[in-house]
């Protein structure tokens, strides 16, 4: 991403971006096998690749062979997609391109709309002729960087921003809110703990961002869905009033906040409600934060 990003502030700032139709589905077992062979010589390997591009999918509980392809989310897809498409790289290199590339993920980086095309072009056709790969025209386009993504990011026009993708921050939402959902009927600490591992990976990936405020405001929202997880756990006004009350919150806005009919996500923002459970709360409970200054 930072490569992409200095390109793009280099005046490169009209992206290419590919997307190979079912890569993982179609890769050919024998020419992938050939192009393995060539760099590793130990049988046993070769055939534990093998075995693992024959293994397999389930569907519905029942395992289908595979003929073609490989295992997409599996630990060697990306390492055997990149032997399929090192000659890609080798061809975009020897026509002087700028370009980023993981996987089956790959943009290219021009400094007008012309070229962009004529490199759309080009590179569609060598993909189609020479690597009988297809490239899924309907989700590949010639646009500003800004309008696509790569790899969950997406990067301002001139660069100087990577921001995470809508969809990246759709899909993080959707995991947290599974994660706390109302009803699991677990501890707090039992949800924190459960919400550890996932931050942790996120933050790794996803950490580097900028500007850093939608981590900061990440942050804010989940410790707003645990606040709104224990007013529900809380039950009633009797028991709401005691536990404000046991956290430091005065007699009067604990009895008001306890006697409240407003949802519970609205109780969540409530100022009684975040007097009774401060940021350091959680952190005694151990969730980590998303920005963290040395990643920055």
């Amino acid at each position: 991403m930072v490569q992409a990003q200095r390109y793009i502030a280099e005046g490169y700032n009209i992206v290419v971006d590919l997307d190979l139709e079912k890569f993982f589905d179609r890769v050919n077992h024998d020419g992938l096998m050939a192009r393995v062979a060539a760099r590793v010589t130990d049988k046993r390997v070769l055939k534990l690749i093998r075995a693992f591009l024959k293994a397999g999918v389930m569907e519905g509980g029942l395992a289908r062979p595979a003929d073609e392809g490989t295992p997409q989310g599996g630990p060697l897809s990306p390492i055997l997609s990149n032997l399929v498409l090192d000659d890609l790289d080798k061809d975009l290199t020897r026509r002087g391109h700028r370009f980023c590339r993981y996987a089956d993920d790959c943009n290219i980086y021009v400094r007008s709309r012309r070229a962009g095309d004529r490199v759309m072009t080009s590179v569609s056709r060598y993909l189609t002729q020479q690597l009988r790969l297809k490239v899924n025209e309907a989700k590949s386009a010639v646009a500003r960087p800004e309008e696509r993504k790569f790899l969950g990011f997406s990067i301002s026009n001139d660069g100087s921003e990577r921001r995470i993708a809508p969809k990246a921050l759709d899909k993080f939402k959707a995991k947290i809110r599974d994660l706390t959902c109302r009803t699991r009927g677990l501890s707090l600490q039992q949800i924190v703990d459960d919400l550890v591992p996932y931050l942790l990976g996120w933050r790794g990936y996803f950490g580097f961002c900028q500007p850093p405020r939608v981590l900061t405001n990440l942050e804010a929202w989940i410790r707003r869905r645990l606040r709104m997880y224990l007013w529900r756990q809380w039950s009633n006004g009797p028991n709401r009033f005691k536990e404000l009350r046991r956290r430091g919150v005065p007699k009067f806005h604990a009895a008001v906040a306890a006697g409240s009919p407003t949802g519970f996500w609205r109780m969540s923002g409530h100022p009684a409600v975040q007097q009774a459970l401060r940021n350091h709360a959680f952190d005694s409970l151990g969730l980590p934060r998303l920005y963290v200054t040395a990643q920055a």
